[in-house]
């Protein structure tokens, strides 16, 4: 099993679209510009649930799952848990 250190040791990497940004802002309710550092804070987070399947990386923390490309390293989308 994959805990996720693969995917932490490339958040350099990490990057998203215009199109994504806005996306994850929505989705999300951000206040911030800078979503793919928050993402990044998110994922390098202890508390992360980081789990690969297939072609993407899917990590659950603080009530939302953020889904990013495994080869591309992009994120592709993130959106709250619903209860």
């Amino acid at each position: 099993m994959n805990t996720g250190s693969e995917l932490r040791e490339n958040l350099d990497k990490l990057h998203t679209t215009e199109l994504g940004v806005v996306r994850i802002k929505r989705n999300l309710s951000l206040d911030t510009d800078d979503v793919v550092g928050w993402c990044k804070t998110k994922i390098d987070s202890s508390n992360a649930v980081i789990e690969r399947n297939g072609k993407n990386w899917y990590v659950n923390i603080d009530n939302c799952i953020i889904t990013i490309n495994a080869y591309s390293y992009t994120v592709i989308t993130a959106h709250k848990i619903k209860k």
